[in-house]
């Protein structure tokens, strides 16, 4: 059988029925399955100048660092990331105008002095609104370790001193060192420390001075007084003793450091002249 003729063709499609299949036509040649073609190679895009009016194509950008050309004779040495240089010290005028926060950051981060070994500066307690403050020279070892100055049996006899005259580092008394790091020698021992550390270290009392507002310095041993004073450090405490002094506008008086006292007892008697003396000149509230 050929194939369906249109009548019957027609009588199934009224009925939904479509044919499975149809004659082919005689003439109708079946192509032949063909190869898929190779695809073939993209010509390259041939570059073309801008037309007339148009604006030229941006220029690629290549995002590299140049390298600085390294000074005849030397290495070239790739700076560590997160590496940068220590902020220089502050300067003085920088000091006057530090409150209580900025002051103690500078003093823990001080580079003036080449201390040797690890720098553990010690920082001034006691009554930040004070009528006295007691200035010791430079940080020992008992400071170091305590993490305050005047430590150990020093600072229990100077609490007791101070107790002989209705004062306290609690209540209204400020204590500080002067040189706020420990003077070590080269094999670790602490050493006398030298004029330009004390001259270093200055201005951070000064600045401690002016903030907690007392009207008398009390200093402790020869170091801090001669410092203060102006004078060379070696020069005996006798020179100094006995009068009353001015540091900025303050009075000042001068006494042993409690550290001889305890060597030395019969200056107990000299150090009770000089509270009696700083006493009478106090020049702070109350």
């Amino acid at each position: 059988m050929n194939g369906i003729s249109p009548r019957d063709a027609a009588f199934l499609a009224e009925m939904g029925i479509a044919p499975l299949w149809s004659a082919r036509a005689a003439d109708a040649a079946v192509p032949a399955a063909a190869e898929p073609a190779q695809a073939a190679e993209a010509p390259a895009p041939v570059a073309r100048g801008p037309r007339p009016g148009e604006p030229a194509p941006p220029a690629e950008r290549v995002f590299s660092m140049p390298s600085p050309a390294p000074a005849p004779g030397s290495a070239i040495v790739e700076p560590a990331w997160g590496d940068e240089a220590p902020a220089p010290p502050p300067s003085e005028a920088e000091i006057a105008q530090m409150d209580w926060r900025a002051l103690n950051a500078a003093i823990a981060t001080c580079t003036k002095c080449a201390c040797k070994g690890e720098r553990k500066p010690v920082l001034g307690n006691g009554a930040r609104a004070a009528l006295w403050m007691v200035a010791a020279g430079a940080t020992t070892a008992a400071d170091e370790q305590a993490r305050e100055p005047l430590a150990g049996d020093p600072g229990k006899l100077l609490a007791n001193m101070l107790a002989a005259v209705q004062l306290s580092r609690d209540e209204n008394v400020y204590v500080t060192n002067l040189i706020k790091c420990r003077p070590t020698s080269a094999n670790g021992g602490e050493r006398a420390p030298s004029a330009d550390e004390a001259a270093a270290c200055r201005p951070f009392l000064e600045r401690e001075l002016a903030l907690c507002g007392a009207g008398t310095v009390l200093t402790m041993g020869q170091i801090a007084a001669n410092a203060l004073l102006g004078k060379p450090l070696a020069e005996p405490l006798a020179g100094a003793r006995g009068s009353v002094h001015r540091l900025n506008g303050v009075a000042l008086v001068a006494t042993l450091h409690p550290g001889e006292l305890l060597r030395r007892g019969a200056d107990k008697a000299l150090a009770w002249a000089d509270l009696c003396l700083a006493k009478s000149a106090d020049a702070g509230p109350g």
